[in-house]
This record gives structure tokens, sequence and C-alpha cells, in this order.
């Protein structure tokens, strides 16, 4: 599959173990995405999630940038919550 649209992102966390958290549940999206149109990886760089999406066409690029930053937000919250009870 040939990829024509990049991009990356470089988020920071508060903390490593946050951060560990948020690699294993997205484990399972990246060794199978959802979709061929794209693919993603994920990597620690200190306190920083790195995630490089590829997608064949911007549209494919956007969404699947889009579904990855809305899991990392969803499992972020709910150690937010997590962590004040």
């Amino acid at each position: 599959m040939v990829m024509h649209a990049r991009c990356g992102c470089k988020i920071l966390f508060p903390d490593k173990r946050s951060l560990e958290t948020v690699l294993e549940a997205l484990k399972p999206e990246v060794k199978k995405p959802p979709t061929m149109r794209s693919r993603a990886t994920l990597e620690k760089e200190g306190k920083f999630l790195v995630l490089k999406v590829e997608a064949r066409d911007t549209v494919a690029l956007r969404a699947a940038l889009n579904a990855y930053l809305r899991w990392i937000n969803s499992v972020t919250k709910v150690l937010e919550v997590l962590e004040t009870n």
C-alpha cells in the first residue's frame, strides 16, 4: 500500500506510568488497524508519546489521526478519574 500523507505528534504525559498505560491500551489498535487505508505507530520518548500516522490520502489521515487522539484522550480522562478517587 502506497502512503501519500503523513503526520506526527508528540504528546507530553505527566508521568511514565500514564504513558505506559496509554501505550498498552492502544496496542491492539496499532497491531490491527480498523482500516487498511492508514497505519500508525506509537513509541515512547522520555515522557512523550510519539504518534506517527501514514495514510493513502488526507481524508484517511485525518480520520486515523482523530481516532487515535480521541482514544488517547479517553484513556487519559479515565486515568484522571481513577487518580482522584
